[in-house]
């Protein structure tokens, strides 16, 4: 079946069956017709990445990874309406489903194409299919597909729901429909995903451009993977222990990807873009004599993956990809860069809370992970004493390769052409006198200066420094560099790679923590260190344990997962029922930086305003009202989320 068909040529007899316009019996009559029906299961795969509303990263910007720059701008879209606590069961940000329009949300479209895989499956087996092999295939796919959208409404709402298999009618008997619980639900995903993994012709690995999007046996996977470890957290858990039934599970699918030539992205293969000579990188490396050196290997390895699609071939150069989503993600550089490359809008900016994150090049991390901070607002910083090598004063030095593939700081620098006027202000100290076009641009993210006279001045660098108005400026004192290709700039608008909805990283983490909450440190730290190495980070030692290792492990995620939407489920799933998340996502900071007359800079701590989106029930997503209510008045039964 080709892309075509798969994703954008359904008939206009299909689209109309569900009116009644054809019967079901005969669209399952006709080969090309049943293949068309297996279309509307795959219809509503989301596309994540910088597809949420106004070229967003949805909840890349909803937990403590970063803020939008849109909040002020655009303050009725879901960002600011989170920040502020603005909703409710009636009208909830997240529901937008690539746009505004709330009324197509997330539970009422994963149902939808839930109810078509079940259709589906009720009818592939006697429907008139010319090969026996798609029949097979086909079959396994619509599990996969129903498994993928169960997967989905569980990470967005986090409560058990109708486990539906033979679809439902409008002569139904909706009053017997019955919720399962949130880990008979995820048992429910690993018996559609082992029905797809029993199908021979179910593929590995996607191989050519007319089949992308398929799903494969990879993914299947992926999904049992996540699964059990999202049941096994303690938000789902609850009293139950789930952890060695994850660890077993993530443990036999790195066995099978990485059996099927699956493995993490590490040798750079467009040496012309990433490569020593260069003239755009600028990824602050270290010589064995400890001498900085403008060039990091392993940072150009990082930051190639993220701006790349995957290519779909026998043997591509990313092995790592699981499943990557269809769309590319637009002009990074015009909606989510660096604003005055463009002149448009900066879009993502990550958090100090996020820098902080990532560890020294010797290991050590930045804070005391047992407690970050001492004040509830993340202003003063618990630093690590066994970590003599950071320097508050020259943060930026010394840092995890992944900093500078994916974030974009004070004295960070790019070459591409800049959509500048004519020519640098004269307060653009790093830059002026520059002109505008193609260059070398130090990236000066302060937002205050000292003047001749000794005096201090709350105004931003002019064309890059942090300031709360302006949607060019960062909010935080940092950009995004992750997902920004370095050739892209206002006279190169590339797109940006499709979005990996599933890597090997997250296999390898994901047993990781299940490991080291089942018992198994040793595997814990073997996975683990196998992440870590692919960027040239030193292993985590045996003597780190217990609850220590676990710190270390949710660290690591969160630095190896920076931006990609994986924290905002994860910040969640860690807390008990009955927590919040006021440790993380109620204060989010930014540097707040002061260039000084001599040239130097001095590094301080600012909050941004405090988010009303931090308590309990904020933990889960609101089921739509009208769902709710037509439940209640068929079983009797309150389904709601805790709070809303």
């Amino acid at each position: 079946m080709s892309l075509a068909l798969l994703l954008s040529s359904c008939s206009d007899a299909l689209d109309v069956a569900p009116s009644g316009d054809i019967s079901l019996e005969e669209v399952f009559s006709d080969n090309d017709r049943t293949m068309y029906y297996l279309n509307t299961c795959y219809s509503s795969l989301p596309n994540k990445g910088l597809h949420y509303f106004f070229w967003s990263r949805g909840p890349v910007n909803w937990c403590d990874d970063a803020w939008d720059a849109d909040d002020l701008d655009v303050d009725w879209a879901a960002s600011r309406l989170i920040y502020d606590g603005n909703a409710s069961a009636s009208s909830h940000p997240v529901w937008a489903v690539g746009g505004e329009d709330l009324s197509r949300n997330y539970w009422q479209m994963y149902f939808s194409r839930i109810r078509n895989c079940g259709i589906f499956l009720q009818n592939i087996e006697k429907a008139n299919v010319k090969s026996e092999d798609d029949r097979s295939r086909w079959t396994a796919e619509a599990h996969l597909l129903r498994a993928y959208y169960y997967m989905e409404l569980l990470q967005w709402f986090g409560c058990g729901l109708p486990i539906i298999e033979e679809p439902l009618t409008y002569t139904s008997d909706f009053s017997q429909t019955k919720r399962s619980s949130y880990y008979e639900v995820v048992q429910f995903i690993i018996r559609e995903c082992d029905a797809a993994l029993s199908c021979d012709q179910l593929p590995w690995r996607i191989t050519s451009g007319s089949e992308a999007m398929r799903v494969t046996k990879a993914l299947a996977w992926a999904i049992k993977s996540r699964m059990t470890l999202f049941a096994a957290s303690p938000l789902y858990a609850g009293s139950e222990n789930h952890w060695e039934e994850a660890y077993q599970t993530s443990k036999q699918a790195l066995a099978a990807l990485t059996a099927n030539d699956y493995k993490l992205y590490d040798k750079v293969s467009r040496t012309s873009e990433w490569g020593p000579n260069a003239e755009h990188l600028h990824m602050p490396g270290y010589t064995t004599s400890g001498e900085a050196q403008d060039y990091n290997a392993y940072a150009a390895l990082y930051n190639e993956y993220f701006c790349n699609s995957g290519e779909y071939s026998q043997s591509p150069a990313d092995k790592e990809t699981i499943f990557q989503l269809i769309d590319n993600n637009g002009d990074v550089a015009n909606v989510d860069g660096i604003g005055a490359i463009c002149g448009y809008k900066t879009g993502t900016c990550p958090s100090q809370d996020l820098v902080d994150a990532y560890e020294t090049v010797n290991g050590q991390t930045v804070l005391n992970l047992e407690k970050p901070y001492n004040d509830e607002m993340h202003l003063q910083p618990n630093y690590n004493s066994a970590n003599a090598m950071y320097d508050p004063q020259n943060p930026y030095a010394n840092r995890d390769p992944r900093f500078y593939a994916s974030i974009y700081y004070n004295g960070s620098k790019r070459y591409c052409e800049w959509t500048i006027e004519d020519q640098e202000d004269v307060l653009c100290f790093e830059n002026y006198p520059g002109k505008k076009g193609r260059r070398t641009r130090i990236v000066a993210t302060w937002d205050a200066y000292q003047k001749d006279d000794g005096t201090i001045e709350n105004t931003p660098e002019p064309k890059t420094g942090r300031s709360m108005t302006g949607r060019t400026y960062t909010r935080t004192g940092y950009y995004e560099r992750k997902f920004l290709h370095p050739n892209s700039g206002m006279n190169n608008r590339l797109g940006g790679a499709r979005h990996k909805d599933f890597r090997l990283a997250e296999i390898y983490l994901n047993l990781a923590e299940a490991a080291a909450n089942a018992g198994h440190e040793d595997e814990a730290r073997s996975a683990m260190n196998v992440v870590r190495a692919r960027v040239g980070m030193p292993a985590v030692p045996a003597n780190v344990t217990g609850n220590a290792l676990i710190l270390r492990i949710h660290n690591e995620r969160r630095v190896e997962f920076a931006l990609e939407g994986n924290r905002y489920f994860d910040v969640r799933r860690w807390q008990n029922p009955e927590g919040d998340l006021s440790a993380t996502d109620r204060w989010i900071t930014g540097a707040h930086i002061t260039h000084m007359k001599d040239g130097s800079y001095k590094y301080e701590r600012t909050t941004l305003k405090e988010r009303n989106c931090w308590s309990n029930k904020w933990l889960k997503v609101a089921i739509p009202l009208t769902e709710v209510n037509n439940m209640i008045s068929i079983t009797g039964e309150n389904w709601q989320n805790p709070g809303w």
